[in-house]
């Protein structure tokens, strides 16, 4: 049986890595990156608190002993249903099932200057570039004579108010009241800012009222400004535009407000659901096709009792399906009844800086707080990590920087060599 996955993250992988079990299957992986990565730590790879090797993994490195198990580095062009083919930008592939994986991408909304100017959240790429246009943005300031200048260059402003929305802005306001004012004594007092803002009536909406309340209340201490039930409407020349017609001046806009699905060459548009999420059924096989599959944020499934409205695009979700449907691969190739998809909520959680953080259990409802919410996000981050020595690298990084306040990963390291350069290889 030959299956390929289209995308390598949490749904790709632990699909992948639960059918390297059987030898029934050929598996062959396709992602345009050679690594996987760990989407809810971009952010402190971004702040300069992790290196990006503590959070990705080559996947050759990861597959490999896996006889079974293969690896292609390609970019998906178009699906020919009718000849079980994918098109590739560097060849094609059959298959005899095939597998959605790809998760989703940062949503403008339609807003052409936000997509041009402000800063995702999303890849290891935007992780990398932000780090690198903050730390440039610091070292300008240190050399403007200009007081509205500096203020504009130090300035953030957060969109979004979900889990990197809240992640984010609290990092940043750590950073500021400590790293800042030591290493660039000259812009004490130059009014940098931090702005979080949310169209919501509340920070991280899924969560508890309490969650809620405390997050609100640590972030603004922290000195995070907060606006809620507020929209970005524009970001053009330096300044962030509002939906009430008010502006901010900032150099910085950094995008976590949405996601959307990809839409795929030779996928029917009636097999997309809201938010471009493929639809499913209770197996994840595509509506209308018979040897599809989706997986992870990309699926939109409306079959599971305790979420009509289908799952959050989380990590747990994306985990769950793909060892689910890796159970279901070894059931139809035993021939026999498939096993319908249940989402097992082991609850939700954030961090807002340092020994601060809120989580809600589902079963029983509890909530938490402080230095305990604190130590379990720490614990569930670090065992998700994909392999030891990620688990090992980011517990060291975070070691340090706990004891001393205090992280030396903050270099700009610019790339020399263009991408048309690279494709010439």
């Amino acid at each position: 049986m030959n299956i390929v996955i289209i995308g390598g993250g949490f749904a790709g992988v632990n699909l992948a890595l639960d059918l390297a079990k059987s030898k029934r299957f050929e598996v062959t992986l396709v992602d345009k990156n050679n690594y996987n990565f760990f989407p809810p730590l971009i952010y402190q790879v971004a702040t300069a608190y992790l290196e990006p090797s503590s959070i990705s993994y080559p996947f050759r490195k990861l597959f490999a002993g896996k006889e079974n198990v293969h690896f292609r580095l390609g970019e998906l062009q178009r699906v020919v249903p009718t000849e079980n083919k994918i098109i590739l930008d560097n060849g094609e592939m059959d298959y005899d099932f095939l597998v959605f994986a790809t998760g989703a991408e940062t949503n403008f909304f339609g807003m052409e200057n936000v997509k041009r100017n402000a800063t995702p959240m999303k890849t290891l790429e935007d992780a990398i570039g932000m780090r690198n246009k903050l730390l440039l943005q610091m070292e300008k300031a240190t050399l403007s004579d200009d007081p509205e200048e500096v203020k504009k260059l130090l300035t953030v402003v957060i969109a979004g108010g979900g889990p990197t929305g809240v992640e984010i802005s609290g990092m940043f306001a750590e950073m500021r009241n400590g790293i800042l004012r030591r290493e660039y004594p000259e812009l004490a007092g130059k009014g940098s800012e931090i702005y979080l803002v949310d169209g919501g009536e509340a920070l991280l909406s899924p969560m508890s009222v309490q969650s809620q309340k405390d997050t609100y209340n640590d972030l603004r201490k922290l000195g995070v400004k907060i606006r809620l039930n507020s929209h970005v409407a524009d970001f053009v020349d330096d300044k962030v535009f509002f939906s009430e017609g008010d502006s901010i001046d900032a150099k910085t806009l950094i995008w976590a407000a949405g996601v959307t699905g990809k839409v795929f060459e030779g996928i029917p548009a009636e097999a997309y659901g809201r938010g471009r999420r493929m639809t499913v059924d209770a197996y994840n096989k595509l509506t209308g096709a018979y040897n599809i599959y989706a997986i992870g944020d990309c699926c939109l499934q409306l079959t599971d009792a305790n979420f009509p409205n289908g799952h959050p695009q989380v990590a747990q979700v994306a985990i769950q399906q793909g060892k689910n449907l890796a159970r279901n691969f070894n059931l139809i190739a035993d021939h026999k009844p498939l096993r319908p998809f249940a989402y097992n909520d082991k609850g939700s959680m954030a961090i807002i800086g340092r020994a601060k953080a809120v989580v809600d259990l589902p079963s029983p409802k509890w909530h938490f707080n402080g230095v305990i919410a604190w130590l379990a996000w720490l614990f569930i981050h670090l065992i998700s990590l994909i392999n030891h020595r990620n688990r090992m690298k980011t517990l060291y990084n975070w070691m340090i920087a706990y004891f001393t306040k205090d992280q030396s990963l903050r270099m700009i390291i610019k790339p020399s060599v263009t991408q048309e350069k690279v494709e010439s290889v």
